[in-house]
């Protein structure tokens, strides 16, 4: 009675003709050795490992990026921190990602007004480029949906100066079109320059000096593109405004003197200036009262 040979390999398995990654060349090809996974594992799809569009790198970086937990940095700087690949390789990657659906990237504004990047990574692509199910039946005509008009919002509103001298809003559109020479992203239109130009005078003429205009508004910008920095700016204008400077009242000591008109001495005819009361100069009436 035969037995079978429980150590004898198992027969392997035609490959699929569409997986070109699959070969039976002399049963070669991958093998595995898979233990069952109890903690501190994540499920990946066969769709994102072997698509056939989304570079090696762009698919590994998905899988580290499910494996995340939430809350995790997952920017371009924290990515090239942990990986060898450079900033701009991971970017390029991240693109891929995000043009197959596999990532999204989503701008919030936090409580201190701050606009963040949130980067929600799919473990499912989006469903407008999933395949139909074929079922044999011919496709019903679908009514296109209607095109989506899309409306810039308006500039949020910004401090507006008690004083509408030329000089005083030439300053503050010279310090806006300075903005770009120190972030490239802050070039302005001249639209957005008109508009924020009074929120910039308000600061100025509370005594604040342009440079430390220029700190407030570019400083702990964050590291993603700005979709609208003129709105980003507007805020920052209205959230951060300074309060008015302190009332000054003019001390005795910074009066001016009095300017007394111009004369001429009757003694010396040496012009000089006195009160109209005074007829002569300092020096005449020196050897006036000298006399005995």
């Amino acid at each position: 009675m035969d037995t079978e040979n429980t150590s004898a390999p198992p027969r392997a398995q035609s490959a699929p003709a569409d997986n070109p990654t699959r070969t039976r060349r002399h049963g070669g090809g991958i093998t595995h050795d898979n233990t069952r996974h109890t903690t501190r594992f994540v499920v990946i799809g066969n769709h994102l490992v072997q698509h056939k569009e989304l570079s090696l790198l762009a698919i590994g970086l998905s899988c580290h990026l499910q494996s995340l937990p939430t809350g995790a940095g997952a920017d371009i700087k924290s990515l090239a921190a942990r990986f060898p690949e450079g900033p701009t390789r991971i970017a390029a990657a991240l693109r891929e990602l995000e043009a197959h659906g596999y990532l999204r990237r989503e701008r919030h504004r936090t409580q201190t007004g701050r606009i963040v990047t949130r980067t929600v990574s799919c473990n499912q692509p989006h469903a407008s480029r999933r395949e139909p199910v074929d079922t044999g039946c011919p496709p019903a005509k679908r009514t296109p949906p209607p095109q989506r008009r899309t409306v810039q919002k308006s500039l949020p509103a910004v401090p507006q100066p008690s004083s509408t001298a030329p000089a005083l809003l030439q300053t503050a559109i010279d310090l806006l079109a300075t903005l770009r020479r120190h972030d490239p992203r802050l070039l302005l239109s001249a639209t957005d320059t008109a508009h924020l130009a009074p929120g910039v005078a308000a600061w100025l003429e509370r005594d604040v000096a342009p440079t430390a205009v220029r700190h407030a508004l570019i400083t702990d910008l964050p590291d993603e593109p700005l979709r609208r920095p003129a709105a980003l700016l507007a805020h920052r204008l209205t959230d951060r405004l300074p309060p008015p400077p302190p009332f000054r009242t003019q001390s005795a000591a910074a009066v001016p003197p009095p300017r007394h008109p111009l004369q001429n001495c009757e003694g010396c005819d040496r012009g000089f200036r006195a009160p109209e009361s005074e007829s002569h100069c300092r020096d005449c009436r020196a050897a006036v009262a000298s006399l005995p």
